[in-house]
């Protein structure tokens, strides 16, 4: 058994009188305690007799430098008498030292200046693994379309039909919905002009330049970008690419090539889909307000011209090569462990918004210097 006895001398020292073993099973009854007894007093001077300890292991020597390092941050003094050789070289040993705030601010600086180069070494590593992965796919697809006998196409139709005849569901009904709420906005502020006709060309021109394209190439991002994804990492994992790379089969031709062709040849229609749908929605809202179907018919027919059609739908050309793009590169990118499919997936979906929002900015700025 271990005990503690307290002696106050004055009112600036105290003295803790320690006897027995100080081992795992007596310990944690002490250390409350004594750090009770302690924090009660707050002496400028504590003073542990040890010279009563007949065993000390690694619990003992925990409370002992807790009762150390206590006093020390508090600017009080402590002084350890009577321990035995043995007990004192255990302290040498387990304490780590007194950390001044001056040292932790630079270690804590030093730490901050690591995690900010280990970032942007991982974001300069992820940029160059872009780059080469942009050259060699496209490398592949000009082969691909200058030899289409090469490409598996029965491959890149199912793929299709998966990216884009199972999501005309979703594009058609997420069409109608922002036709629906842009038609119902619009004829709020447009009323206090007396200029409700007017919504039809708002939503029209809204629809085929800017919205038709990015929400159905977001919706493409979030099924098919994330598919891609988990289909090559779990491929990845399976070590299915590593069997084709030692067959002699190239995984960019064999896997990526169709599914970024079928992603391009999806987007345009399912775009339409979203467009078709949207001024439906858009003429549902007039018609509800007074307009004459024919009278809304003619506006939608006067308000957007072919070019503001085949506008939006060069942008999906490009948003659909971005999306099956950065899917499978993350696909292949996939690391290790349980979670690493999941990791691929979410960090396509990221990737493809963030691109598809920095290439919608690039043709903004690019259909404004046309004059388009």
């Amino acid at each position: 058994m271990a005990s503690i006895d307290y002696q106050k001398l004055h009112e600036d020292q105290l003295t803790l009188v320690v006897t027995g073993r100080l081992d795992a099973e007596t310990t944690g009854r002490l250390w409350s305690e004594a750090a009770r007894k302690v924090t009660e007093t707050k002496p400028k001077v504590l003073i542990v007799e040890a010279g009563g300890v007949e065993y000390c292991d690694g619990a003992g020597v925990a409370l002992l430098l807790q009762l150390k390092h206590s006093q020390e941050e508090s600017g009080g003094q402590i002084q350890i008498k009577g321990l035995r050789p043995q007990f004192e070289q255990l302290m040498v040993l387990f304490d780590p030292g007194r950390t001044d705030k001056s040292e932790q601010e630079d270690a804590s600086l030093a730490s901050s200046i690591e995690n900010v180069g280990q970032l942007t070494f991982r974001l300069l590593q992820d940029v160059r693994l872009q780059v080469s992965f942009i050259g060699e796919l496209s490398v592949k697809l000009v082969r691909a379309l200058t030899h289409p006998g090469n490409l598996r196409w029965r491959d890149t139709l199912v793929i299709a039909e998966k990216s884009g005849a199972n999501a005309v569901g979703i594009t058609a009904l997420l069409g109608f919905l922002i036709g629906l709420i842009l038609a119902f906005q619009s004829t709020v502020a447009m009323r206090k002009f007396g200029a409700e006709i007017f919504v039809a060309d708002l939503v029209t021109i809204s629809l085929f330049r800017e919205l038709g394209p990015l929400l159905t190439a977001f919706i493409l991002a979030s099924r098919s970008g994330s598919a891609f994804a988990a289909e090559l990492g779990t491929m990845k994992i399976n070590e299915e690419i590593d069997a084709l790379t030692t067959m002699g089969l190239d995984p960019v031709r064999f896997l990526v090539v169709p599914r970024v062709i079928a992603a391009v040849l999806v987007m345009p229609l399912l775009t339409m889909f979203n467009n078709f749908f949207g001024l439906i929605g858009c003429g549902l809202v007039m018609i509800s307000v007074g307009f004459a179907p024919a009278a809304v018919l003619n506006q939608i027919r006067e308000a957007a011209f072919l070019g503001d059609l085949f506008g939006g739908l060069v942008k999906t050309l490009v948003f659909g090569t971005l999306i099956a793009g950065i899917g499978c590169l993350r696909g292949l990118q996939t690391g290790t462990g349980a979670s690493a499919v999941g990791d691929s997936a979410t960090r396509a979906v990221v990737s493809g918004i963030i691109a598809i929002v920095i290439a919608d900015g690039v043709f903004a700025v690019v259909f404004f210097l046309l004059g388009i």
